[in-house]
Formats: C-alpha cells, sequence, structure tokens
C-alpha cells in the first residue's frame, strides 16, 4: 500500500492564505471596475449640469435681450402716444395717419417680445430643472468614488495582514458605494444629508 503524505499545517495554512489573497484580489479587481463606472458617470453628471447651467443662463441672456427690446418698443409707443396728445389739434390728417400707424406697430412689437420672453423664459426653466436633476444626481456619485476608494484600500490591507474582518469591512464599503451609484443613476431613495 502506498503511504499518502499529509501536507504540514504551515503548508495548509499557506494554501488558505493563497486562496484568501486570490479572493480579495478577484473583488478588488471589481471593486475598481465599479469604481471606473461610478467616476464616469460623476464626470458626466458635472458636465451635463454644467452644460444644462450655460444654456439656461444663454436663454436668459437672451430673455434679458427681448425684455430691454419690449421696454423700448413701449416707450416709444408712450412718447408717440404722449407727442399725439400734445399735438394731435395742430397736425394735418396724413400725419395724424403716419402716427397712429407708427404706434400700432410699435404696440405689436411689443407685444411680440413679450410673447417671445413667455417662450424663451419657459425654455430657460425647463433647462434650470434638467440642471438640478443632474446637480442632484453628482453628490451620489461622489460619495459612492470615496466608498470604493476605501473599499480597495481596505481589501488590500486585508491581504497584507491577511484579515477577514476588514476584507468583510472593505466588501460592505463597496456594496454601499455601489447602491449610492445606483441612486446616483435613478435617484430612487434621496438621501437628505446629500441635499
Amino acid at each position: 500500500m502506498e503511504e499518502i503524505e499529509v501536507p504540514s499545517r504551515e503548508e495548509l495554512e499557506e494554501m488558505r492564505s493563497k486562496a484568501f489573497t486570490r479572493k480579495v484580489a478577484l473583488t478588488t479587481a471589481i471593486y475598481a471596475v465599479v469604481l471606473a463606472i461610478t467616476s464616469l458617470a460623476g464626470n458626466t453628471a458635472t458636465k451635463e449640469m454644467m452644460l444644462f447651467q450655460q444654456r439656461a443662463s444663454d436663454q436668459w441672456a437672451f430673455y434679458q435681450a427681448k425684455n430691454i427690446r419690449e421696454l423700448i418698443y413701449r416707450t416709444e409707443s408712450m412718447r408717440l402716444e404722449a407727442e399725439m396728445l400734445e399735438r394731435r389739434a395742430s397736425m394735418k390728417p396724413d400725419a395724424v395717419k403716419r402716427y397712429e400707424t407708427l404706434l400700432s406697430d410699435m404696440r405689436a412689437e411689443q407685444s411680440r417680445y413679450l410673447g417671445e420672453k413667455e417662450e424663451i423664459e419657459k425654455e430657460a426653466k425647463t433647462l434650470e430643472g434638467e440642471r438640478d436633476k443632474f446637480l442632484a444626481k453628482d453628490p451620489y456619485f461622489d460619495y459612492a468614488e470615496v466608498l470604493l476608494q476605501i473599499s480597495i484600500v481596505l481589501a488590500s490591507i486585508s491581504i497584507l495582514a491577511v484579515s477577514r474582518p476588514v476584507y468583510l469591512i472593505s466588501f460592505c464599503s463597496a456594496v454601499l458605494g455601489a447602491l449610492l451609484m445606483l441612486d446616483g443613476h435613478f435617484l430612487i431613495f434621496k438621501l437628505p444629508f446629500l441635499h
């Protein structure tokens, strides 16, 4: 009968340590992938927020330009109206007709600018709403990144110390980070400390 060689205690411990190291290394790689996705999503949220802010600012500048034009036409209408009241009796019928046409045209332009302003304001507020949506998402990605980075560090420490409790803490931190990242995408739960 052949003799079976039983591994020594040190050999068993080394085999167990290698298995643990491989397991932690694999999960650390997964943490890194989730961190990369989180980082990309956070950068995208920031860029979108800034883009919508810029577009909203452009709309508000356009609104101000329309507002100034409307004010110019309103002021001119009032000036023409006052001038007509003052001079109407001494004016020729052709001049009165010309003033009335100008006054009518200026009031029409004033109304047009007023209507355009309302559309521009609605568009600016819509863009601000989109900006606010991305603004609300951004902190979730930031905190998720931090937790995932901490997870990677703790996993590395668990390999060096061959410590399962430290690995478990890194795993919990990674799960929490992944949940925050998912919540950043979908805003299912609004956490009060992030708003």
